[in-house]
């Protein structure tokens, strides 16, 4: 049985406000609806996507599926005149005999895979399924004059989100029979109000939010900004045979153990650093080293920049040298590895993958200089994924939690093993990370 995606983004998003319908406002490199779409594409669960769009807007997303990847999208619908007739479209347009549909607001960006696979579980037992989550508010019910005349137990209040997820013969039978019906408030409503069988719930995430005003935006910039991915741990790195791979910072750490790695997986693996002669803060190393491995290779596939340095200190106490040294090595030097390798990785479609930590979340006192420039490194990231993304070049960062390096041992000296990350596994996901479709993303590498 196919897993269908019904995707509603036809709505005019009179709340938004602003000339730009809100499924169309960037944020983090892409239009939310582009996010929305992300989200169901990569998903091992979802065979299907239909798209339900405002027809004046049916262009915009026409250059989408253009300049995207997405091999999911089987339909493009003009959609209704309110909600309910947009989700009667998408589900209308299923011919199968029996499906899951799985229908989602386009305005929520931020939905978990692990929900999908929730949902996807659920309906294998019952034939309606919603997302909640708790109400933390008291739920107060008015009446017309603006009194209160009931407040519920919260105990029992919970705040819907999307996807609503249906068996496709009971959300089908609901539309029918609502086709005179305006007195609509979502499609689990239907099943319910038409006593077509009991609604399910799959708990939700604080962080699926829906966009339904212009201060959203700012919550759901800041929310991109922190968000982190994972990677499959169980891919294979075959697909690093005869890859050529550069990276910067290669002769310790996390460096040492990628190109240990990934010449393991038969790729062809050059290495440079400041102690064989290349130091990143200086562009010119970085273009040299870059075109050496071209005139040898022809072509390059990955790029990466491992090479960072960690100093401790009161900033008005630290020699300003030394800053100066951190920010160029730390934050330039990704400048430097990004716009040297650019001309390369167009030709082939590949990918640089930079490095953060754990700490570019938040300041840290005496830790201002590296916990800032990590915090730079992710917002470089996500804004050359939108730059880097017209030449087909994906851009990534790592954000690896405390690891056992060189560089931290200098720091901190000797710490207990179990509470340290293995570089042997940030460099498994790095390299996973290669080999995957995923840009302008923090991947989060944990023990």
């Amino acid at each position: 049985m196919k897993n269908y995606a019904v995707i509603l983004a036809s709505g005019s998003g009179t709340r938004f406000g602003g000339d730009t319908p809100k499924q169309f406002v960037k944020i983090a490199g892409k239009t939310v609806l582009e996010h929305t779409l992300d989200i169901f594409e990569q998903s091992n669960i979802i065979d299907e996507i239909v798209v339900v769009i405002l027809a004046e807007y049916r262009h915009v997303l026409e250059n989408i599926l253009l300049k995207n990847s997405y091999k999911k999208i089987t339909k493009i619908l003009n959609g209704g005149a309110t909600r309910k007739e947009s989700s009667c479209i998408g589900v209308s347009a299923i011919m199968d005999d029996e499906a899951n549909v799985f229908i989602h607001d386009c305005a929520r960006p931020f939905l978990a895979q692990r929900i999908i696979q929730d949902c996807a579980k659920a309906l294998q037992t019952y034939s309606a399924v919603d997302v909640v989550i708790p109400a933390t508010d008291t739920i107060v019910q008015i009446d017309d004059d603006k009194n209160i005349v009931q407040i519920p137990n919260r105990k029992y209040m919970c705040q819907g989100q999307t996807p609503q997820c249906f068996k496709l013969s009971i959300i089908r039978k609901a539309h029918e029979m609502a086709h005179d019906d305006d007195n609509f408030t979502d499609d689990c409503g239907l099943v319910l109000k038409y006593g077509l069988g009991p609604v399910h719930i799959v708990d939700g995430d604080v962080q699926n939010i829906k966009i339904t005003h212009g201060e959203d935006i700012f919550l759901a910039d800041k929310l991109f900004q922190l968000r982190t991915t994972n990677v499959n741990e169980n891919v294979s790195l075959n697909g690093l045979h005869n890859k050529v791979i550069v990276v910067f910072g290669g002769t310790k750490g996390i460096g040492a153990s990628i190109v240990k790695h990934a010449t393991a997986n038969g790729a062809h693996v050059y290495s440079f650093a400041k102690s064989t002669g290349c130091d990143v803060a200086r562009y010119q190393d970085v273009q040299n080293a870059l075109e050496s491995v071209f005139d040898v290779e022809k072509q390059i596939d990955y790029v990466i920049n491992t090479a960072g340095i960690l100093k401790i200190g009161k900033l008005a106490d630290r020699p300003l040298d030394e800053i100066q040294d951190e920010i160029n090595i730390n934050y330039f030097g990704s400048i430097n590895v990004c716009r040297a390798a650019a001309q390369y990785l167009k030709q082939t479609s590949g990918m640089i993958l930079l490095f953060a930590s754990s700490s570019y979340t938040r300041g840290r006192a005496l830790y201002s200089t590296y916990s800032s420039t990590k915090a730079g490194i992710v917002n470089l990231t996500q804004a050359l994924a939108e730059e880097l993304g017209a030449d087909n070049i994906k851009i990534n960062v790592i954000s690896p939690e405390r690891t056992a390096t060189p560089m931290r041992f200098a720091a901190f000296g000797k710490e207990p093993a179990e509470t340290l990350l293995s570089p042997d596994k940030v460099a498994f996901t790095s390299l996973a990370t290669c080999l995957g479709t995923l840009t302008g993303q923090v991947i989060d590498v944990r023990r």
